[in-house]
């Protein structure tokens, strides 16, 4: 196994050894590196990627390769670089029959990279690079560069290139046929404070010197499509360079869904006179677009289409479809009448966005060839897709996603919120629904959403070759791109949970009340797992190579370290609340912590600007993220409320309960823990003080069966008791044992613990436990599959665990039951009577526009219940859904038995995304969560 470097694109063969062999080509061998040569007839953008591999091969062997632009020189070996029909070598060694062509020749985008022997005189071999077009041959260029060791993040996320004295090509024919999504691009959008800022200081502003190196990282990803910044700026007119840079590097430009036919907002804001309404400011509006048109001339543009409102907003109440279609009509006689061929020549899009839909769903229809671009919800759920029995569009179908919005219900801008099993997921359906003319993502700021943006371009590139199943070898094969292998199965890890815990929701979203505290542990266990990954994160910060840590914080260390911080602070902010409830001595020092808390909060904020790599981002981390009120962002951060109380002079005896917001001995009601049943462990009492000082307790049980781990002690604060049950010792049935809890003033307190060995651990499926059983989609225990139809599950998707969704999502609808695809899970029930069975599903959208999708439930041999997954289709019901990322739908069955029963989830449409499921048998908790997996066998 040759020894290679670790920079290549996931998924991409290697083909680069650091060790020679048989019949290797020698590209750099003592760091003496074999010259490059290329046409001068050939595309600007790839003498540009050219001189690039130039730089890039002097960074890995710190020797300057030879650049010939124009004349070949008597090497006996080199690399030859050329796009078909724009470089005599090249075609000369196809017209000799040296260099076969026919895998890529008409196609878009598509390059060979082969050793060709002999190919001219003089010369042993060359390395040729030879692309069917323009961006073809880029895509090889940079596709060399990431073999040696050059991250298409080198600049953008500051990862170091590692050195090699001997680089050798392996014998082969590497060949890339082309993308499957044929214009894959990203928006820069939302792009104040942080981007703007940055930008501003380091470079003067949104210009030209930004975007250079903006359009390389496109290319270096295998992107070709860029909506520019907005906000305040104007591509086309901010920096005369901009555009005609553009085309020169070989991206394709765009403006974004709302700013028709190649001209910014900030132009009409600059230019414009009159209001923006085509029924009474038409000819001004028309001149204005003209100009645009003028100004892109040649240069490969997509055209939007189309109009909304001034600033991004609906139209004018009253605007209907015959005034939009007459305003589309209008809009591509310039374009014919400018460019001077058939309209249909310059493509164009039409963004189907908001209300903008709702048009197209009435009748609204544009010319074939306009591609018709489809979006999201803006957080990341389509809403509409092609229907599988439609014609083929010239124009064809695309998707404007978002990892990034300002916007109902919350903006969320500060970090990578975008697990990419859910971007998978979407992406996936959409692909398999023929939306693949364009996808752009709304990217915000670019950094810090470096890691899905790289998915992002790579899925649209090449969807066959990243299935599911393959996502964590994607994520760790990026983590090797940027850090090498030694570490990146860990790495890679930490990218998956992080952007999973995030994904539950925006941090934007979060506060002191989204977790509970009382029920399950839950806030305490989410803070818990925050803080292990930042404790794993930070040992691989400390191992990592000075070389590699600004590039590791960036973009691992740094948002596990924000985040977790963010949760223990509002974590201590509910303990603040409920501890002055209480009165516990507490309360101050849990106020002293969020102040500490939020504080370290700007700590991070700062390091991330002004330390890291030498404050080269700084900026970057500007944006207010603590402190929302309503969706729009705060103008700065502002902490949680605290409160502090006035403690009493003499300690003072206080106890409380795992599940309850109640003290003892305030409380009248009995104090019980939760119940306590095999394989679930043990629950807690917290013992804690009132006053000043300090003062001794015991904890003492008479029952056989219990294990009280700490027996005594003494409290100046508070101090928990942990009870467990020994089982070995414990008979079928149910019991009371209750435990007493003694402070040194004589206070007493019974805790009961209730055990219940009604259900072994020896059986099958999942048990009961006080009064619920809650299931993780993927521990089905049987899945009945089709013929043409399987049960797939996408690991590391959703809040919990992980998503389960029928394949193919293009499957047709089903009538469940008897063999029809489902899932079964075996549940063991201790209670009777009626049940209520919650479906936790993925907040899909009906992107059929028809009835929406649905899925069924049933327990035993009952009729499955059907349910429809977008039934309430409100505003409100959708800001909910969006905003714990999850619709809960439930449905009540009777059980007339105890015992096993099989519950049965049924497909019915593709496309529902099963993550969890909750039989509520009256005992459930109130938790964001829900309650966690309940014992299973």
């Amino acid at each position: 196994m040759p020894c290679t470097s670790f920079a290549q694109t996931p998924g991409n063969k290697t083909y680069i050894s650091v060790n020679n062999g048989k019949g290797y080509f020698p590209l750099a061998v003592k760091s003496k590196v074999v010259p490059i040569y290329t046409a001068t007839t050939d595309y600007p953008g790839v003498i540009i990627a050219t001189k690039s591999l130039q730089s890039d091969i002097k960074k890995v062997t710190t020797d300057s390769s030879l650049l010939l632009i124009g004349n070949i020189a008597q090497e006996k070996s080199l690399i030859l670089i050329g796009t078909l029909g724009k470089n005599e070598m090249i075609d000369r060694l196809v017209r000799e029959k040296k260099l076969n062509v026919s895998n890529i020749q008409g196609k878009w985008e598509a390059h060979i990279t082969q050793v060709v022997n002999n190919p001219f005189p003089g010369v042993k071999q060359a390395l040729v690079i030879v692309g069917s077009d323009k961006r073809g041959t880029i895509y090889g260029i940079y596709d060399l560069s990431a073999q040696i060791g050059v991250s298409p993040w080198y600049w953008w996320a500051d990862v170091p290139v590692k050195q090699q004295q001997n680089l050798y090509v392996i014998p082969g024919r590497y060949v890339d046929g082309g993308p499957a999504v044929k214009y894959r691009g990203i928006f820069i959008n939302d792009e104040a404070p942080s981007f703007s800022g940055w930008a501003k200081e380091k470079f003067g502003g949104v210009n030209h010197l930004v975007y250079t190196k903006m359009f390389e990282l496109i290319l270096r990803l295998k992107g070709n499509y860029l909506w520019p910044a907005m906000w305040g700026n104007a591509f086309n007119d901010d920096d005369k360079l901009d555009p005609v840079l553009a085309d020169e590097y070989g991206v394709v430009m765009g403006t974004s869904h709302h700013e028709p036919m190649d001209r910014a907002q900030q132009e009409w804001k600059r230019y414009g006179s009159g209001p923006w309404n085509y029924e009474t400011n038409a000819d001004t509006l028309r001149s204005f677009w003209r100009k645009g048109i003028e100004h892109m001339a040649n240069k490969e543009t997509i055209v939007t289409v189309g109009m909304r409102g001034d600033g991004d907003k609906p139209m004018t109440e009253g605007s209907n479809i015959a005034l939009l279609e007459k305003i589309v009509a209008d809009q591509r006689a310039i374009i014919a009448d400018v460019t001077h061929k058939d309209a249909s020549q310059t493509p164009q899009m039409w963004a189907l966005y908001k209300e903008v839909q709702d048009y197209y769903d009435k009748g609204m229809r544009v010319p074939d060839d306009v591609t018709l671009l489809l979006c999201d919800d803006n957080w990341g759920n389509i809403r509409k897709l092609p229907k599988l029995n439609e014609s083929a569009r010239k124009g064809g179908y695309g998707i404007y996603y978002h990892f990034d919005y300002v916007g109902d219900p919350r903006n969320y801008k500060w970090l990578n919120t975008n697990p990419i099993s859910k971007t998978w997921e979407q992406m996936h359906l959409a692909y398999e629904y023929g939306a693949k003319q364009v996808w752009i993502v709304n990217v915000g700021d670019l950094k810090p959403m470096e890691f899905p943006i790289s998915f992002f371009l790579d899925y649209a590139w090449s969807p066959d070759k990243w299935p599911a199943n393959r996502l964590d070898e994607y994520t760790r094969q990026w983590a090797a791109q940027q850090f090498g292998n030694t570490h990146a199965a860990e790495i890679a890890d930490i990218l998956t949970a992080y952007t999973r815990y995030n994904g539950r929701r925006k941090p934007e979203q979060l506060d002191q009340n989204t977790y509970s505290l009382t029920n399950y542990r839950e806030f305490e266990t989410v803070v818990n797992d925050y803080n292990q990954l930042e404790v794993k994160a930070r040992r691989l910060y400390d191992a990592l190579p000075q070389q590699y840590k600004d590039a590791y914080y960036q973009l691992v260390l740094h948002p596990v370290e924000a985040c977790a911080n963010l949760n223990e602070m509002y974590f201590d902010a509910a303990k603040n609340k409920l501890y002055a409830a209480q009165g516990r001595a507490a309360t101050n020092l849990m106020a002293t912590d969020v102040k500490e808390l939020f504080k370290k909060d700007s700590a991070i904020s700062h390091y991330y600007d002004k330390i890291m790599a030498n404050g080269k981002w700084d900026h970057m981390m500007d944006q207010t993220h603590i402190g929302y009120t309503y969706w729009q962002e705060p103008r700065v951060n502002k902490m949680p409320a605290v409160q502090n109380i006035q403690l009493s002079g003499q300690p003072q005896t206080g106890v409380a309960i795992e599940g309850a917001e109640a003290w003892w001995p305030q409380e009248q009601a009995k104090a019980v823990l939760p119940g306590f049943y095999p394989g679930c462990g043990g629950h807690y009492i917290e013992v804690f003080n009132r006053g000043q000082g300090n003062f001794n307790f015991t904890a003492t049980s008479l029952s056989p069966y219990i294990t009280i781990a700490t027996q005594k002690g003494n409290v100046s604060l508070q101090q928990r008791v942990w009870v467990n049950v020994n089982w070995a010792k414990v008979h079928k049935g149910v019991r009371d044992a209750p435990i007493t809890i003694t402070g040194s003033d004589n206070s007493k307190v019974i805790v009961h613990a209730i055990i219940n060995n009604m259900l072994p651990l020896n059986g099958t499926g999942f048990n009961e436990n006080n009064g619920y059983v809650s299931i993780e989609a993927a521990h089905y225990s049987k899945a009945i599959n089709s013929d043409n139809i399987k049960w797939q599950v996408i690991p590391d998707y959703g809040r919990t665990l992980s998503g389960v969704m029928p394949a193919p999502v293009t499957a047709k609808a089903q009538v469940p039951g008897g063999n029809s695809p489902h899932l079964e899970y075996v549940v063991n029930m201790i209670d009777t009577g009626w049940v209520n069975v919650k479906v936790y599903v993925s907040p899909t959208l009906d992107f059929t526009n028809s009835t929406g999708l649905h899925f069924a439930i049933s327990i035993d041999n009952e009729k499955p219940q059907i349910i429809n997954i977008n039934v309430d289709e409100s505003t409100k019901a959708w800001g909910r859904d969006v905003s714990d990322n999850i619709k809960i739908l439930e449905s009540k069955f009777h059980l007339t038995k105890s015992g096993t029963h099989v519950l049965k989830y049924w497909m019915v449409n593709p496309a529902v995304v099963l993550q969890k499921i909750v039989i509520d048998a009256g005992g459930e908790q109130t938790a964001y969560l829900g309650p966690p997996e309940s014992y299973h066998h």
